[in-house]
């Protein structure tokens, strides 16, 4: 039976996307309810609501209870009518995730090690990578409805582009891999991808307005605004890593120096503790260093937390920089929530206190004082839930 997805915008599809979305946002709803909500008359919902059963979307969840009176039945997102499949792409790895059609978590894959590379073949071999893990899943694979791909760096989310990993000007990465995967693919920044889940299903608690930081290897940022993903005139929004912000002779990647990604993220944080250890500094990591053995940034953000002194320091100062540039951005934006993702984030309180002594220190009081500061709720887990969360929202139409 034909859906109303096969026709996005026909006939009756944009009210039928109002019920998906309320029944999303809210859970269960009584015919005489979505009547309010939507404004429109009890017979024209219950054709609609009837129509969303038929094709598997809307399930009847039974009476619920009163206190006097004739129970209504209450009506709700069938979460076997579709799955959506989010691929968060890394520097050496890419994290799965699938969701149901009520946006819970069916199945997670953690690390799948894989190296993308800026050529056509790549992205084809990725993508019969995740057919494989798919296939040994309990999914339906006639039942994926879309997939959402997070890339880092500039990425244009109309046209499926990504100029990280460029492969020509008629072949962007999203047509490649719907070619492959046989369904929509929707092309997004990670620290995007990242907000969305967080604003949807993680540590945003009905705030409107919310940054999300992503301290990475690199630094990201995303940002809803008045309610709305913030993507800006070409959709690179976000990019505070490159913001002119540090006095410093340090060449960032994109080839400018001052970059704030060069003085507050996992690669500056990397690149700080080994200079400090070829200064002849003390760390349970001394030993590893002086056999050359290499020191990875997860090395140090557990040594963080071991409590090793100079790993601590160093988070400190990472800190200390990104709390001044955060308090900026609570001057210009004033949101009621900050964020903070990334790999990072897993030094807790011994990157979070510099962050917050800094943005009481450098930030307007009577701003900073209307934020709360939080670290991500889905942790590792935010750049596939949150593409999960937007191919699922694009694909109904819910995003503007």
């Amino acid at each position: 039976m034909k859906s109303f997805l096969d026709n996005i915008d026909g006939k009756n599809a944009n009210m039928k996307r109002h019920i998906i979305a309320l029944c999303m946002n809210e859970g269960n709803y009584s015919l005489a309810d979505l009547s309010k909500e939507l404004n429109t008359s009890i017979p024209t919902i219950t054709k609609l609501v009837g129509e969303l059963m038929d094709e598997g979307f809307l399930i009847d969840m039974g009476k619920q209870g009163t206190n006097g009176g004739r129970r209504p039945s209450m009506y709700g997102l069938n979460p076997s009518s579709g799955y959506f499949i989010g691929i968060d792409i890394r520097k050496d790895k890419v994290s799965v995730a699938v969701t149901d059609f009520k946006g819970q978590l069916v199945d997670y894959l953690e690390e799948m090690p894989f190296i993308v590379e800026s050529n056509e073949k790549s992205f084809r071999r990725l993508c019969n990578e995740i057919k494989h893990y798919l296939s040994k899943t309990e999914i339906d694979m006639d039942k994926v409805l879309a997939y959402g791909v997070n890339l880092t760096g500039r990425v244009n989310h109309e046209t499926g582009y990504c100029f990280t990993y460029f492969i020509g000007e008629d072949r962007p990465i999203g047509l490649i891999m719907e070619e492959e995967l046989n369904a929509p693919v929707y092309v997004e920044n990670d620290s995007r991808a990242m907000t969305y889940g967080e604003y949807i299903c993680g540590a945003c608690n009905n705030e409107k307005n919310m940054l999300y930081i992503n301290v990475a290897w690199g630094l990201g940022m995303g940002m809803i605004v008045d309610g709305k993903l913030s993507y800006g005139k070409s959709g690179f929004s976000g990019e505070i890593g490159h913001f002119p912000l540090l006095d410093n002779d340090q060449i960032c990647h994109c080839g400018k120096t001052g970059c704030l990604e060069t003085g507050a993220s996992g690669s500056a944080l990397h690149r700080i503790f080994l200079e400090r250890l070829r200064e002849g500094r003390a760390s349970v990591l001394s030993e590893k260093f002086s056999k050359n053995e290499a020191i990875t940034l997860a090395d140090i953000l557990n040594a963080a937390n071991e409590e090793d002194v100079l790993a601590i320091e160093v988070v400190g100062e990472i800190g200390s920089v990104l709390g001044r540039a955060i308090a900026g951005l609570i001057n210009i934006f004033n949101p009621e929530l900050v964020v903070i993702g990334g790999i990072v984030a897993s030094a807790k309180e011994y990157l979070l206190l510099p962050i917050k002594s800094a943005i009481q220190k450098h930030s307007l009081n009577m701003v900073n004082k209307d934020t709360s500061i939080k670290f991500s709720k889905l942790g590792e887990k935010a750049g596939a839930i949150g593409a999960c969360m937007l191919s699922e929202s694009k694909l109904l139409g819910l995003l503007d």
